[in-house]
């Protein structure tokens, strides 16, 4: 019987050990856990940044873009317009003779 006893007392010896252990192990686990989804955040944070910053620079080159084209339609504008203005100074003395010619016949 002392035998038995002592193989029980041995038998929950171990159990209480591997109790431990697991409860060690589930501990580490949770930590473990706890890191990786503050790790996750994190990175999901830092992507949501960079994204951010990518959209923000996009936008601002296409931004700059349409400004410089945007530029460039005014310049080509103004030049049309000293071009038909050039254009007319020169044929106003002519148009000033058609008007008179009509107004004052003969």
């Amino acid at each position: 019987m002392a035998t038995e006893k002592s193989l029980l007392t041995k038998i929950r010896e171990k159990e209480l050990e591997v109790s431990v252990k697991i409860d060690d192990a589930r501990m580490e686990a949770d930590r473990m856990i706890d890191r990786a989804r503050k790790e996750s955040q994190l990175i999901l944070s830092a992507s949501e940044n960079e994204g951010k910053k990518a959209a923000e620079d996009f936008l601002r080159k296409e931004m700059e873009k349409i400004q410089a084209e945007a530029d460039q339609i005014r310049v080509q504008a103004t030049r049309e317009i000293e071009s038909v203005r050039k254009k007319g100074e020169h044929r106003i003395p002519d148009a000033v003779e058609k008007i008179i010619a009509i107004i004052l016949p003969g």
